[in-house]
């Protein structure tokens, strides 16, 4: 190993994070080497966001045209999993290629290297047999990588993560799904739309437990009405695997069977592999997505929520840290996260158990979306509410969820009301337009009286 390479920055991981961090110091003239050991542009392009939301889409078309009787007449759906296939194979993932990717970096003035860095010093990586020397420092963007339970049997069968079921060609009979989070829940629809038998294993007593309750009880009802079996409150403490497909033991004593086995059970950064503490979950930061001596993180490595819109709130932080550029540090009170199954799931901030565990002199604001004009103009398919979490010691919204066909879009609203400490009152005199969903809001508010 000959003497260490002199650059700026080392972005270690360039996911959508890790991608934005490089190309946009490259592009302000900086020596940037980004470092990644799979496709550029991480897992959502490939693996999460894109992908996934294009099975739902899918999904969600097959859902509308079983509910046109009663509606606007009759209808007969033949689902077909291969134009779905085909589109992620082909229009979201290039065949899960990422040339474009490495050309939109290195366009811009970056030196690309295919690998794994190890982090050896302070502003210093190893990648195989080359060593950089980063003058202003390293960024650490190396996401996360699927849990695996220590499950007896599970280690060497062919289960399945979310990558798998993203990339499977032909869809099995029947599913068994470790996990009923987010990823688990969107896969269990989405498969059983298109006529899987889904069986989901939570060990918690609901569904989306990190949710607000109302928001667990929609989608158990709605996946329910899809044909998904959901077992609560019990663990997997054994798994079988044979030709004719899974069988996994349940603590409760029982054994459920499928083709197939997804294990959707959460996430974790490998930070053992790029010679951080292997013991560590995630890589904690301060509001300047500084992590260490001339070391920074940002995406789902920091455990701030692992969603796309947070790698890139992040990485912006860490850029004009880098640059010297200032601005807001990093502020969470107002993360939004969408679920996205039938109906969405949005929700920002706080939830009520989250506020009153804080110690919080709250109040709540309920409003079922069927009772709105909207959703009972929108008929099948109106399942939902709008949720608000007030603090009666500032008079601001500290939380919000919007479950319904626009959930996902509602939240905008109320993520703008948390993260600017709207007033109540400023709220409960906005016009909202009728009639849409997100009216729904004002009558939510009301509801705060």
């Amino acid at each position: 190993m000959g003497e260490a390479r002199q650059v700026d920055v080392v972005v270690l991981g360039l996911g959508v994070g890790g991608e934005e961090v490089a190309g946009r110091l490259a592009a302000a003239g900086l020596n940037v080497v980004g470092v990644e050991n799979n496709l550029v542009g991480g897992e959502c392009p490939y693996w999460g966001c894109i992908p996934t939301k294009i099975m739902v889409r899918a999904g969600s078309a097959l859902a509308e045209a079983r509910r046109i009787p009663g509606l606007a007449g009759t209808a007969t759906v033949e689902p077909d999993w291969a134009p779905v296939a085909k589109r992620i194979r082909d229009e979201a993932t290039d065949d899960w290629n990422d040339k474009v990717a490495v050309d939109r970096f290195t366009g811009k003035g970056g030196h690309f290297v295919r690998g794994t860095g190890v982090i050896t010093g302070p502003g210093r990586v190893r990648v195989g047999d080359e060593e950089y020397s980063a003058s202003r420092g390293v960024v650490v963007a190396t996401g996360t990588a699927a849990v695996i339970p220590p499950i007896d049997g599970l280690a060497g069968t062919p289960y399945w993560t979310n990558r798998d079921a993203v990339e499977t060609a032909t869809l099995p009979g029947s599913l068994l799904i470790l996990g009923g989070g987010a990823i688990g829940t969107e896969f269990a629809q989405v498969f059983a739309r298109f006529g899987v038998q889904v069986t989901i294993i939570e060990g918690s007593d609901r569904i989306l437990a990190m949710e607000e309750p109302e928001s667990s009880a929609v989608a158990a009802a709605v996946l329910a009405a899809d044909g998904v079996t959901i077992k609560l409150g019990v663990h997997a403490s054994a798994v079988a695997h044979s030709p004719e497909g899974f069988a996994v033991t349940l603590t409760d004593g029982s054994t459920v069977t499928g083709e197939k086995l997804l294990v959707a059970t959460g996430r974790k950064a490998r930070l053992g592999e790029i010679g951080l503490d292997p013991a560590e979950r995630f890589l904690t930061t301060d509001e300047r997505m500084r992590a260490g001596d001339k070391l920074w993180a940002v995406g789902d490595v920091t455990g701030n929520g692992a969603f796309t819109h947070m790698a890139m709130y992040e990485a912006d932080i860490a850029v004009r840290d880098i640059l010297g550029q200032g601005g807001p540090g990093a502020d969470y009170r107002a993360r939004p996260r969408v679920t996205f199954i039938d109906p969405e799931i949005g929700a920002v901030g706080l939830t009520e158990k989250q506020a009153r565990d804080a110690g919080l002199d709250v109040r709540v604001g309920h409003v079922p979306l069927s009772a709105t004009s909207r959703g009972f103009i929108h008929g099948p398919g109106n399942e939902g509410f709008i949720k608000v979490i007030a603090d009666n010691a500032t008079g601001v919204l500290v939380g919000a969820t919007t479950a319904g066909p626009a959930g996902g879009e509602m939240i905008g609203a109320l993520s703008v009301a948390v993260h600017a400490a709207v007033p109540i009152e400023t709220l409960r005199s906005t016009i909202w337009a009728y009639p849409t969903f997100h009216r729904g809001i004002g009558s939510a508010i009301e509801a705060l009286a």
